[in-house]
């Protein structure tokens, strides 16, 4: 993937380890940039697609205590591709582990797509560890968003749907779910493994405005592949392991929050519709639509408002890590102008 020039120089975390919760789990999380600085946790998508030192980049070192975490079965965390004890829940419990061990008291969470998901679902269960939200290409998970991943993106991409689909038998393609389900979790490699790579070539696909075969290459590769289809599919199996709307049911929980959205207006894994619904439910965080961006956080002007975004937050949280006007919403700006873009609610 090219690298967008907006992103801040490459780092190497100072601090590394494992959680370990369970007699199972080991999770591995990283810490980079200032050891003193104010603390931001980076949720990785998929679920399972683990995190890549490129994620390191959308903060300022200078200033950021930057904290990334390897989510259950995905990354550096073992065993790979593991489905047991592997929910919502447990995610969230996961964080708030992480956090008491880092000796942090509150943090600015940051998370795109399912990194959304978990990041709305943790700050909605632990809204007084959290100092605000950026969060990009808005993905709730309800049955109609996994049913649009599933079927919908054919009516954009129908080349890469074509070969999604052809992975399974004719016969079982009304529940390409339940097909693509059976054979991830099948032990044998031979079954999963080209399953998995199907899966990460169809979303990898849909994932840029324009086409980006490194992309492509990253999540069908036996490091990414089988991690990120098998958990998704399990997600989405089990409805993330939440009611239906409970994300936007408990939006009241976090509301008083500073909140950055950023969407892609052509993000065709995430339709832009779910943000749209977040940002009408949530008038005061700051909501920006790129208009020349599919769903990929390394797109140019994805990354440039992220990277905005996080600028924003220096500005609005104090010292001690509070927010200096905890209703003011955090108008990021373009770098080097004094143009101010509007809230929703504006």
């Amino acid at each position: 993937m090219s690298v967008p020039s907006c992103l801040f120089p490459e780092i190497e975390p100072h601090r590394t380890g494992f959680l370990e919760p369970d007699g199972l789990h080991r999770i591995h999380w990283e810490e980079s940039g200032n050891p003193a600085g104010m603390p931001v946790l980076f949720l990785h998508g998929g679920p399972g697609s683990g995190t890549s030192p490129l994620q390191r980049r959308f903060f300022d070192p200078a200033y950021y205590r930057i904290v990334l975490l390897d989510q259950r079965g995905a990354g550096k965390s073992t065993p790979y591709a593991e489905l047991a004890d592997n929910t919502t829940p447990h995610l969230i419990a996961d964080i708030e582990l992480l956090r008491r061990t880092l000796n942090i008291e509150k943090w600015l969470v940051f998370g795109g797509s399912w990194g959304s998901t978990l990041a709305l679902a943790y700050g909605e269960a632990h809204p007084e560890a959290c100092l605000g939200f950026v969060l990009r290409g808005i993905f709730l998970c309800r049955k109609r968003e996994i049913d649009w991943f599933l079927y919908g993106m054919r009516a954009l991409f129908p080349e890469a749907w074509r070969e999604f689909a052809a992975a399974v038998p004719e016969d079982e393609r009304h529940d390409l779910l339940a097909a693509y389900h059976a054979r991830l979790t099948d032990p044998d490699p031979a079954v999963h493994l080209p399953a998995a790579r199907a899966w990460g070539r169809y979303e990898a696909a849909c994932s840029t405005l324009l086409p980006d075969a490194a992309l492509v290459r990253s999540f069908e590769s036996d490091a990414v592949a089988l991690s990120l289809a098998r958990i998704e599919a399990h997600y989405f199996r089990h409805d993330i392991f939440l009611p239906g709307d409970s994300l936007l049911d408990n939006l009241h929980k976090i509301r008083h929050l500073p909140a950055v959205i950023v969407q892609g207006r052509y993000d065709a894994v995430c339709p832009i519709v779910t943000a749209d619904e977040l940002a009408r439910a949530w008038p005061e965080a700051f909501y920006e639509v790129i208009p020349d961006a599919g769903h990929s956080a390394f797109e140019p002007g994805i990354a440039r408002a992220l990277v905005e975004a996080t600028e924003a937050f220096k500005g609005m949280l104090g010292p001690s890590g509070e927010t200096e006007n905890a209703t003011a919403p955090v108008k990021p700006k373009r770098r080097g102008s004094s143009t101010k873009k509007k809230t929703p609610s504006e």
